[in-house]
């Protein structure tokens, strides 16, 4: 198996800072994240993204990838898919430790806290690897001061692919920044559609029907309440934003902060 090389040249490459990977964790064969060292100098707010790549070829691919630690974290960590024959994912999926990472110096993002208006709960929305952005601001503390209750959903193919988001929420009763904010304070929606589990719908269907709310025990959208985060498929970012502004929900952007924002960076 061919590894990145571990060493390359800094200097190749001045709009990027070369990090090293720390820590591969694959959850199926389809789904991975990693953990890499963190240039001193990147700041960026929780549920931003930014662009990696790998070092080697004469132009190195870069992709949107979302930050999955949160913005006080020392390492910065990500969530991947593996594309078969991706430009990217195809050379990314096999990486350990040791190997080279290169992260562009400037994160963006519309899935961030300051593009929302004040409100009482936090929704986020997502499907497959657009969870990651939520797994930084679900371990951010601002996100306890401006919201009472946080929701998370994600939908996923199989009940395995929804470790990652099972395993940050069953880690926040042990983070050292959080834990006592987000007690009680935080609820995991998931639901599967290719194998048996609970909970079949797509996360679209469960909000058209009224499904997710009735199981949650809460009110539809409100613009007065409810603040809500899309990260996910082209598809599903566009039926999530029609069904939030069909609930009266305006969008929302860094310039201009509302009731609900929508991410369109993806990785491939």
């Amino acid at each position: 198996m061919t590894h990145v090389a571990t060493a390359p040249d800094a200097a190749a490459y001045p709009d990027c800072h070369v990090e090293t990977i720390t820590e591969v964790e694959h959850y199926t064969d389809r789904l991975f994240r990693f953990r890499t060292t963190r240039p001193a100098s990147l700041r960026f707010r929780s549920g931003e993204f930014v662009m990696i790549g790998l070092p080697g070829g004469e132009r190195p691919v870069f992709r949107a990838y979302s930050i999955a630690s949160p913005s006080w974290d020392d390492a910065l960590e990500f969530f991947s898919i593996k594309v078969p024959g991706g430009p990217l994912t195809e050379r990314l999926q096999r990486i350990v430790p040791g190997d080279a990472l290169l992260v562009k110096k400037k994160p963006t993002g519309t899935l961030v806290l300051d593009a929302l208006a004040p409100g009482k709960r936090l929704w986020m929305l997502s499907t497959g690897t657009g969870v990651a952005p939520f797994a930084s601001l679900l371990r951010d503390p601002e996100t306890y001061e401006k919201f009472d209750e946080v929701v998370l959903t994600q939908s996923c193919r199989t009940a395995a692919e929804l470790r990652f988001a099972e395993g940050i929420v069953a880690s926040l009763a042990e983070d050292p920044l959080v834990s006592e904010f987000a007690a009680g304070r935080v609820r995991l929606y998931t639901t599967v559609t290719r194998e048996p589990y609970p909970r079949r719908d797509r996360i679209t269907t469960a909000i058209a029907s009224g499904g997710l709310f009735a199981d949650l025990g809460v009110a539809p959208f409100s613009p007065e309440t409810d603040r809500v985060m899309i990260c996910g498929s082209m598809e599903m970012i566009r039926d999530c934003r029609a069904l939030c502004l069909e609930a009266g929900l305006t969008e929302g952007s860094n310039a201009r902060p509302a009731e609900f924002v929508v991410e369109r960076a993806f990785v491939g």
